[in-house]
């Protein structure tokens, strides 16, 4: 059984939680969960794909993309837009093999070094990937580097640009241009084969610009089927070329094919990100197992947090509750890679399934007095889950988490709702509703005793508290 995490307050920013993004679609933004974003963008990216196995890639590579790059558009007050500029979103046109394939995969992302990996796609690479940092010069993805695709045929284009026209369009954009464009040659190239700067001459006049400032200039400004890659040769103004998109990362094409053909979607992940690797939780990070007489820590700085395992030992063994074997403590290196492998928000600091607990640093927890208080919060809901009977509620499980951590006096019955308990967009909502928690649960110890209210978490609770 899952439970929510110790509530406890490290930072004052709320943050939206992995389970949820926030996009535009037309005029208004919208909340919606993950997997609909997910089978929305499906829809609007690779809903022509013959492949389920392709689809499937699609989907973890869209869902690390709503993660890794989430408030993309803060400053409007919304993630993510519905079109190409971030991911093509098309609600209407979700269908349930769609939907299917969303929750086939739920959760999961592709990681790199225990974070969600740039997991950017091209809709057809020519051939050959290319390079990110062709493309995004301040991008440090190992993963992205440019390699022959051999399931890709990649799809020859042909296009004679208008010269009147192909002017209109560059100074539109805001870019300098002969007034009569005649030749464009390629002055140079990226490592995979594709323009990178161009010289436009014409009327005695030359200017040099970006290949992909004026890709981008003739797509808006008079089609995208013009220029469809930077992947070309040019004559004059004709341009011959094969290929469609920035050619980084996943392509669509080569993907499908590689689907058509037997390869499953890790592999399929696995041939565009290599070095990346696929799962629930942040996979890259190099785990160090410390192991004692009932728990088993694991975290990437052994020497930092060995101290954290005994005192783990120390507080299980000293609790009202009957111990348990097997408990897994797992420390996180950084704020960021425990929000992206639990999905929970910063000022949460830890959160608990089964018998792992998923901590914060335990560096970030000890600088603000938080270290002990969490892991016996923590281990205590281990204890209790433990020998829970079904249907011991939410309330009642971390009331006595609580009560058990900090015991208090209290003649206050008020039950949370488990909406309250559960939500995690208002902080301060769900430290009331843990407060409540707590407080019932006093309340109850003062009129039956410890020992009876104990005895209900293995036999359920009264009837007239259920």
């Amino acid at each position: 059984m899952a439970r929510w995490s110790a509530l406890i307050l490290l930072f004052t920013t709320g943050a939206v939680s992995a389970q949820t993004v926030k996009v535009r679609v037309g005029a208004s933004a919208k909340d919606l969960p993950l997997e609909r974003y997910v089978a929305g963008v499906l829809a609007g990216e690779s809903s022509v794909f013959q492949s389920r196995e392709a689809q499937k890639a699609m989907a973890v590579a869209a869902r690390t993309y709503a993660v890794r790059l989430r408030g993309r558009h803060k400053s409007e007050g919304f993630d993510f837009c519905a079109t190409t500029h971030c991911q093509h979103l098309d609600l209407d046109a979700v269908t349930p093999r769609l939907e299917g394939i969303a929750d086939e995969t739920a959760g999961e992302l592709l990681w790199f070094e225990g974070k969600p990996a740039f997991a950017c796609y091209t809709r057809d690479c020519g051939g050959r990937t290319e390079d990110a940092s062709a493309v995004w010069p301040d991008l440090a993805a190992p993963y992205l580097k440019s390699h022959p695709d051999p399931y890709c045929a990649g799809a020859a284009w042909q296009s004679a640009v208008d010269p009147s026209r192909l002017a209109d369009a560059l100074r539109r954009a805001g870019l300098r241009m002969p007034a009569q464009p005649q030749q464009i040659a390629i002055l140079d190239r990226t490592g995979s084969g594709r323009a990178r700067t161009l010289s436009i001459s014409g009327g005695g006049e030359s200017v040099r610009i970006a290949a992909s400032a004026f890709r981008f200039a003739v797509g808006r400004e008079i089609g995208w089927n013009e220029i469809r890659s930077d992947a070309y040769q040019v004559q004059g103004l004709v341009f011959n070329g094969r290929g469609s998109g920035h050619g980084v990362g996943l392509c669509q094409l080569g993907a499908d094919h590689m689907g058509s053909g037997g390869r499953t979607y890790r592999d399929i992940l696995a041939f565009y990100y290599p070095g990346t690797a696929v799962g629930l939780t942040g996979r890259g990070l190099s785990w160090t197992r410390l192991a004692g007489e009932t728990i088993v820590l694991f975290t990437t700085h052994p020497d930092e947090d060995r101290a954290v395992l005994s005192l783990a030992e120390q507080i299980a063994a000293h609790t009202p509750l009957a111990p348990i074997h097997d408990i897994e403590v797992r420390i996180y290196p950084d704020v960021e890679t425990f929000r992206n492998a639990t999905g929970e928000p910063g000022w949460v600091a830890a959160w608990t399934q089964g018998r792992r607990v998923q901590l914060q640093p335990a560096a970030v927890l000890r600088s603000r007095g938080l270290l002990e208080s969490t892991l016996r919060h923590e281990l205590l809901h281990v204890l209790i889950e433990a020998q829970a009977a079904d249907g011991v509620p939410s309330w009642f499980r971390e009331g006595l988490a609580g009560y058990l951590e900090h015991p208090v006096e209290s003649t206050t019955q008020k039950i949370p709702s488990e909406a309250d308990l559960r939500q995690r967009q208002d902080p301060d909502r769900a430290r009331r509703a843990y407060r409540d928690a707590v407080r019932t649960v006093a309340a109850l110890v003062q009129r039956h005793g410890q020992a009876a209210v104990l005895g209900w978490l293995r036999t359920g609770l009264p009837p007239d508290l259920k």
